[in-house]
């Protein structure tokens, strides 16, 4: 068995490097940038309008009256947050600076600026082009899209079923199943001790119960627990930035450096680079907010509607609640804690369960790495931080037992993006075989979620590239199918935004 998860770990991290090579990271921001042209930077134009219509809930009685869907936009909204705002907030954006370096994060805002306009273009085209299911419930999303607004038929084909299969695939191993289920039960671990099979056992039984309901049942859990849950991590995080307030500023112009720099610190910052800072920050920025993926326009697709343009603005403050507000409050709190100093980019190794750093390394490191190591009482034997123990750290170095904040918050923030998640592959699933293929998928769903929970400690890197490497290929078919519509979202942008 160790000799097959060594295999697949290698493998996996060869197709990751592969898969989010220049080439994604130019597809995914090139085609956040051409949307925002087109558009008229309308993630800019309209960001009022757009948190104007969050603030009332995404709730216009008067315009909503006897309109088709499923749930409310508000809903809707809140079911797509579910699947964005989970652990690559938490445990996403501390790997990102562990590999990449305090200046990792800048380019998660980069990709998050121009990522609005491509989440506006997903969600107004995922409206626009929605069909009503065999069973009378609402259907929608990048295969629809790419299946009904591209004329081509044979490219609309091929492409709608390439992502509806990668779709489906991508829920099952990556981002939305295993990948939460791991940061969660190592979460819990860390913090309280927890078996990682109890942790797996009481994660699949609560997802079960919510998603063999439905997107109902699903919308109804997230737009309670989503509001609630980022409420209760941004306070636990706000009590750190007020204690350390005056070095926020600082922390600023440190990541605005560092993504422009290969050192940084007084030389702290090794065995990095701007374009490994580049590829990892705007890897998790995807990872995080999911701008490109397509996967909000299928939450969207369920709500109800009074024009696709409504649900287009609705659902780009998502990208802006995601990346610009919580991940960078969770970069403040790595950065300005000093924490980061502890992760590989200052040549601190990771170490497997059971080894530990030797003396000569620990000497070899920078000396404010060790200061820091002294300051928090942290023994640099143990090796490197990352991933949501980096995070953990960050916590625990100011507010008593604050690591518990994170405990609670990769919990509740990883079993809501099990839920959207769960919803999104399920409509992938059911546009390849249609509504029967719902509940085997459920169950389905449910088995591997177990099992990814319990791939813990060396080979969880196994869970992340496999992630990564299913959010490149599920991406891909979505960037063609918007850059093949990207007219339509022009055009319907020179419209009226009132209604």
């Amino acid at each position: 068995m160790t000799a097959i998860l060594e295999w697949l770990n290698i493998l996996m991290q060869t197709l990751v490097n592969f898969m989010w090579g220049n080439w994604m990271i130019f597809l995914l921001v090139g085609t956040g940038i051409l949307l925002s042209f087109m558009t008229r930077f309308i993630q800019l134009r309209k960001f009022v309008l757009s948190i104007r219509y969050l603030f009332q809930g995404g709730k216009k009685s008067e315009v909503l009256k006897d309109t088709e869907g499923d749930i409310s936009p508000f809903a809707a909204l809140m079911t797509a947050l579910a699947a964005t705002v989970g652990n690559g907030n938490i445990a996403g954006v501390a790997a990102a600076i562990a590999t990449g370096g305090p200046g990792a994060p800048f380019w998660m805002w980069i990709s998050g600026l121009f990522g609005m306009a491509t989440k506006f273009s997903e969600c107004y085209l995922g409206v626009k082009y929605r069909k009503v299911a065999e069973d009378g419930s609402m259907a929608g999303g990048p295969m629809y899209y790419i299946r009904h607004g591209i004329k081509n038929q044979p490219i609309a084909k091929f492409l709608g079923m390439t992502f509806a299969v990668c779709g489906g695939m991508t829920a099952l191993l990556g981002t939305g199943n295993m990948m939460q289920s791991n940061a969660m039960a190592l979460a819990i671990k860390t913090q309280f001790g927890v078996p990682t099979i109890l942790s797996a056992f009481v994660i699949t039984v609560l997802v079960g119960i919510v998603i063999l309901g439905g997107i109902k049942r699903i919308g109804a859990v997230a737009e309670k627990l989503v509001p609630t849950m980022i409420l209760f991590y941004i306070g636990g995080a706000l009590v750190i930035l007020i204690t350390k307030h005056a070095q926020i500023g600082d922390a600023f112009v440190f990541i605005f450096k560092s993504a422009f720099s290969l050192q940084a610190a007084g030389g702290a910052l090794i065995g990095t680079s701007i374009k490994e800072a580049i590829s990892l920050g705007v890897r998790r920025g995807v990872l995080s907010n999911e701008a490109g993926l397509g996967s909000a326009a299928i939450a969207q697709s369920a709500a109800k509607s009074p024009d696709p343009m409504f649900n287009g603005l609705l659902g780009m403050t998502g990208v802006f609640i995601d990346t610009i507000l919580v991940n960078t409050i969770t970069t403040l709190t790595i950065v300005v804690t000093g924490v980061w100093k502890l992760t590989p980019a200052c040549g601190v190794a990771l170490v497997k369960s059971g080894d530990s750093l030797s003396a000569e390394k620990i000497a070899s490191l920078h000396p404010s790495v060790n200061e820091m190591a002294s300051t928090l009482g942290y023994d640099l034997a143990q090796g490197g931080l990352s991933s949501t123990a980096l995070t953990v750290e960050a916590f625990n170095s100011v507010i008593p037992f604050g690591g518990i904040i994170i405990a609670i918050g990769s919990l509740v923030f990883g079993y809501t993006t099990l839920l959207g998640w769960a919803y999104y592959g399920e409509q992938c699933i059911g546009y390849i075989w249609g509504v029967r293929s719902h509940k085997p998928y459920r169950i389905v769903f449910i088995s591997l979620l177990f099992f990814g929970a319990l791939l813990t400690g060396k080979y969880m890197d196994i869970v992340w590239n496999i992630g990564d490497s299913f959010n490149a290929v599920m991406a891909l078919p979505n960037l063609i199918g918007l850059l093949f519509l990207a007219q339509v979202v022009s055009r319907a942008t020179k419209k009226s935004l009132d209604f």
